[in-house]
């Protein structure tokens, strides 16, 4: 599965396309045979096709309270799942954030501020965006970056710089959607007035590489498949075949 929270900070996405082998029976078999007499089921396993990408995500009250930096620690608890389906790992992710109802846009401008460890990354998720046909605003180094790659970015200030600056711009709704990886503790300056100002917008934020790049792959295929394909659970198994 790939988990992922769009409205607080992201988990690193593990893939994995959906499945129908019931574990914890397999699991009891296994550790109990010698006590039933019954044989593992291992050897009778087979290796199966499956054709779709399941996409997982955790639901978070952020919303309730919006005061607070919702940053992801372990004494988080979610209050729900989702889960989108797909042949296309990008449209099943796109599924399961419209079905934590923080629906990614189509078009429209995408803030780009991110930390050292990811800047690395950042022209590649930049050249996804301006593909999908969005107005790219990156701050600082950040947009020196992506202008230097030959990708077109506005430069837009933060809050200590002055104004007017990126809080600003989602205060007014000029900003539809944020890729944010909070930069820690140990700097100087704080952004988590980004992700607070994002809860109370509205806006769909990412704060990890791995989301935005499956986010911007959504928005592609959501943009260039008009007629989505919907399939019940039953026929979504019956898909799944031995190789």
């Amino acid at each position: 599965m790939l988990e992922a929270n769009p409205r607080a900070s992201r988990t690193v996405p593990l893939v994995s396309k959906v499945c129908n082998i019931r574990m914890v029976p397999l699991a009891t078999d296994i550790i109990t045979s010698e006590l039933t007499g019954r044989p593992s089921p291992v050897p009778s396993l087979k290796e199966q096709e499956i054709p779709n990408y399941g996409v997982k995500e955790a639901v978070f009250p952020f919303n309730m309270f919006q005061e607070v930096d919702p940053i992801l620690g372990p004494e988080m608890r979610s209050t729900g799942e989702v889960l989108g389906l797909s042949r296309s790992y990008g449209e099943a992710f796109y599924k399961a954030q419209e079905a934590t109802q923080s629906k990614l846009p189509l078009s429209g401008t995408v803030l780009l501020s991110v930390n050292r460890k990811d800047k690395a990354e950042i022209v590649e998720v930049a050249k996804m965006f301006a593909e999908d046909g969005f107005r790219i605003v990156a701050t600082g180094s950040t947009c020196d970056l992506i202008n230097e790659a030959g990708v077109q970015a506005d430069k837009v200030k933060k809050l200590y710089e002055g104004r007017p600056n990126v809080l600003d711009m989602i205060t007014n709704g000029e900003i539809d959607l944020i890729v944010n990886s909070p930069i820690g503790k140990d700097s100087v300056h704080d952004d988590s007035y980004l992700r607070k100002a994002a809860i109370k917008g509205k806006i769909p934020y990412m704060t990890t590489i791995a989301a935005a790049k499956a986010t911007a792959e959504g928005i592609r295929y959501v943009k260039t498949h008009e007629e989505g394909e919907i399939k019940s659970l039953q026929e979504l198994h019956a898909e799944i075949h031995d190789k």
